[in-house]
């Protein structure tokens, strides 16, 4: 009790923690791996969100012994092999005093969302945000303010808020913007993070051949003096803290490498990424390309070396350890390994291959790499609700298969396998579903619980959270209301995937401008698909709109752009069946794009092409009744176009109000200013005429 916070939340979570930790190690029948299991557990989750007031987790031990087989010493030398949680250095610029700690640097709100159909609301971002400082991530780069007002606006609230919650032991996350190597760029980046209590300043240049040659069409010379001159304008806005990134590093050429990092470091630079921007090294030649940077680069000693990898070979983990191996103390990744083409580093596989092998399998002190003991501050017990937090707000569902949290990564079918984990869970699991916050819940302990028609709230909120849920009560409202409306269609009760399909169902309802509040569809061989859709818009006020289509689905969203005004072209639309059976939940995906010179045009700045690119939106829907959940998917992705308008638009009012205000603040401005007619609010909200 004195080690959690003092709200429900907290309280319940460490009970259930504490509950599932005791029952694991009573019920295995291999007491000593099992009590070396929830030992780590307990350590890694004794504060939860809040870490301890000088960051180093009490390794509770049991007093009882676990069972009567087990001795004392099997069970201690059992806890003694795993490695604890030490104590998070304090952040310095330029500097880590522990040379075994690796910073952690999230990247899934830049790089993540640059993923085709995962645009994300400024309310989702921030719910991102906190999760990842809840996580105890030790940098989160917010995003690329100057690719769009919206942008700038997110950005700018993450760093004013979650860059000034500090936790009990002074934990406060850095907040990290992204700049291209020019002034405009910089100084709007500065703008939009200045107000955290850890700001810095992430600018970039391409540095390979092709790169220069073919995109920037710039000389190495005149690469060098640009990365000089950024960093160095970067300092002259008061910032401190500079990462800089040489794009394409791992087709660069290493001479080069070694003079344009070294000027950058002379002029301010604090932090050296070097990015594998294609995914094209093999993990022996990341590491050794990191190694041979710490040797050549003239004053390497003053500034943290980090890594970005890509996974277009499927090697972006790996090649980032590898880095971490040759020397690197920061490495950027992406909640669930989500980026541009096949993704980034996963961080919930960085963290966890540090947990459990960071401590015997990174080098020797002779190389330079600290001792071999590597270790982050990340707190696992919150990887399985992050996850699904992004999941669920990107649209992006992770691969079954998916390292750590994937559905199946602790899934048992094998006969073989079955029989080795009844015996003995470490068989065939090298750590437990609990350490990363999933619980096994009731449908493997065996109690049995059908959430049905007749179950009551608590029945529902405790399953979510024994899922790796953490919803605010808001939210818990919306998912129970739709689980009571689909639990009245569906006999036999909700399986674990149908209540994971309600809350992504629920997840696109954040910023609800319009509602489906009827729907009646006429199909079939002889007739033309027609349907009638009723909506409530922002204003309460009740339409309908009747359509025919070549299809159902086809006349449906006829429909509904009749009600709301919008043009869009629709990208992807996915269906698939949540469960098995004729009752089974349909989930639907939709990914939409404005019309190019529509009423709904959107564009932003592409962080790294540099060119304007048109932002698509994605939504889900499900249900029993498949035109139901196509439906509930369109209107979701049109209420995160109509919302990301209208704030754009709030955003230009803004600025044209300030006698002051900075015309450069975001790179959009001239374009969309010219853009708003002045019945622009109506366009955006979305009203029909």
């Amino acid at each position: 009790r004195k080690q959690v916070g003092n709200s429900g939340t907290e309280r319940r979570t460490m009970r259930l923690l504490l509950t599932s930790a005791v029952a694991i190690a009573m019920l295995s029948s291999c007491p000593s791996i099992s009590y070396a299991y929830s030992n780590n557990l307990v350590a890694f989750s004794a504060r939860l969100g809040r870490r301890s007031h000088n960051n180093v987790l009490p390794q509770h031990r049991f007093q009882t012994p676990i069972m009567m087989s087990a001795s004392t010493n099997e069970v201690d030398n059992a806890a003694a092999a795993l490695p604890e949680r030490k104590a998070r250095p304090e952040y310095i610029p330029g500097h880590i005093s522990d040379p075994n700690y690796v910073r952690i640097f999230d990247t899934t709100l830049r790089d993540g969302e640059q993923s085709p159909g995962a645009t994300l609301t400024t309310s989702e971002k921030l719910d991102i945000a906190r999760k990842l400082a809840q996580l105890g991530v030790d940098v989160i780069e917010a995003g690329f303010p100057v690719a769009s007002p919206d942008d700038f606006n997110a950005v700018k609230r993450i760093a004013d808020e979650i860059g000034n919650e500090i936790y009990d032991d002074g934990y406060v996350p850095v907040i990290c913007g992204l700049s291209r190597a020019n002034p405009r760029d910089i100084e709007i980046a500065w703008d939009a993070i200045k107000g955290a209590a850890r700001p810095r300043i992430h600018t970039f240049i391409a540095t390979s051949p092709v790169h220069m040659k073919a995109k920037l069409n710039k000389t190495p010379d005149e690469v060098v003096e640009i990365a000089i001159e950024a960093v160095k304008f970067a300092r002259s806005l008061g910032c401190e803290d500079i990462e800089f990134s040489p794009e394409d590093a791992g087709r660069s050429e290493p001479e080069f490498l070694y003079r344009i990092l070294s000027a950058v470091i002379d002029a301010g630079a604090t932090t050296l990424n070097i990015p594998d921007t294609t995914g094209w090294n093999m993990p022996w030649e990341f590491g050794d390309t990191i190694r041979k940077l710490r040797e050549n680069v003239d004053g390497a000693d003053r500034v943290v070396f980090s890594t970005h990898c890509h996974n277009d070979l499927g090697l972006a983990t790996a090649n980032s350890l590898a880095g971490a191996m040759g020397g690197a103390r920061q490495l950027e990744c992406t909640i669930n390994g989500i980026g541009e083409r096949a993704g980034n580093a996963s961080l919930e596989e960085i963290a966890m291959a540090l947990a459990l092998k960071g401590s015997t399998q990174f080098g020797d002190e002779k190389e330079g790499n600290g001792g071999g003991q590597l270790h982050s501050a990340i707190n696992p017990v919150h990887i399985t609700s992050t996850s699904k937090m992004v999941a669920e707000y990107t649209g992006m569902k992770c691969q079954p298969h998916k390292a750590i949290v994937g559905a199946n990564a602790f899934q048992h079918e094998s006969g073989i396998h079955q029989d080795g984990m009844i015996k003995n869970k470490g068989t065939y699991e090298i750590m437990t579903p609990e350490s990363i916050g999933l619980m096994r819940g009731e449908s493997q302990s065996g109690a049995g619980i059908v959430l049905g028609k007749h179950s009551g709230r608590n029945a529902v909120f405790t399953r979510l959270r024994e899922l790796g849920y953490d919803l605010e009560a808001d939210k818990l409202d919306k998912v129970f209301t739709r689980f009571k409306e689909v639990a009245e269609k569906k006999k036999g009760g909700l399986e674990d995937d149908d209540l994971e399909a309600l809350v992504a169902d629920q997840a696109g309802s954040i910023n609800e401008l319009w509602k489906l509040t009827g729907l009646q569809i006429s199909t079939g061989i002889a007739g033309i698909p027609t349907a009638t859709v009723k909506m409530i818009g922002p204003d309460n006020v009740e339409r309908y709109a009747a359509a025919t289509g070549t299809g159902p689905v086809n006349a449906i969203y006829k429909a509904i752009d009749t009600i709301t005004g919008v043009s869009v072209d629709i990208q992807t639309y996915t269906m698939e069946s949540v469960s098995e059976g004729i009752q089974a939940l349909a989930t639907t995906r939709v990914v939409i794009a404005p019309k190019e010179g529509g009423p709904n045009a959107s564009e932003s700045t592409h962080a790294q092409a540099g060119v304007t690119v048109t932002r698509k939106f994605s939504g889900t829907g499900s249900d029993t009744d498949i035109m139901t959940s196509s439906t509930r998917a369109y209107i979701s992705a049109i209420n995160k176009l109509l919302s990301w308008k209208l704030r754009r638009q709030q955003l230009q009012t803004e600025q044209k109000d300030e006698p002051n205000g900075k015309a450069q603040s975001n790179s959009d401005n001239n374009e969309d200013s010219e853009s708003v007619t002045t019945n622009g609010a109506r366009e955006y909200v979305g009203y029909s005429p």
